[in-house]
């Protein structure tokens, strides 16, 4: 699984002229999965989402979590996070879970953030074209990937 974090004041996802989820502040989260991705890949991006410290403290250090600046999470499905463009100028998308391996995940992820951060997760929809707007804070952009667990 890949992931891309970004802090983010304000976030939403619209389809068709309506949003289908909204965040004032916290991470906006583009992701994506891959046919060899597993719940242990699903359960270790999951909580290292919710541990991430990048907010700031009273003194303006990035230290604190999620939880602790009352942050809310915008999941986006991203099956693009895996776009090879090794030949050529048009990216190939083989490494990309097919819908049927990739929405159950999406959904245990979605189940997943909700249990850890207590909060209602806002999504878009999956394989739908949607179009995100949002204001990086920061910016911080954090990129993430299971297999490369550093």
């Amino acid at each position: 699984m890949r992931a891309v974090l970004q802090r983010v004041t304000q976030a939403s996802c619209t389809i068709d002229g309506e949003i289908t989820g909204a965040i004032e502040g916290g991470f906006l989260v583009l992701l994506g999965i891959e046919d060899a991705d597993t719940m242990e890949d699903l359960d270790w991006l999951a909580q290292k989402i919710i541990g991430m410290r990048v907010f700031g403290d009273e003194n303006g250090m990035m230290n604190k979590a999620l939880a602790d600046v009352g942050g809310d999470i915008l999941l986006i499905s991203q099956f693009t996070l895996f776009a090879s463009t090794k030949k050529g100028n048009r990216p190939g998308f083989t490494r990309a879970a097919r819908s049927d391996v990739a929405i159950p995940l999406y959904e245990k992820m979605i189940e997943k953030l909700s249990a850890l951060s207590g909060k209602k997760i806002k999504t878009g929809i999956f394989g739908a074209d949607m179009k995100i707007t949002l204001l990086n804070d920061g910016p911080v952009t954090i990129l993430i990937d299971t297999k490369d667990k550093e």
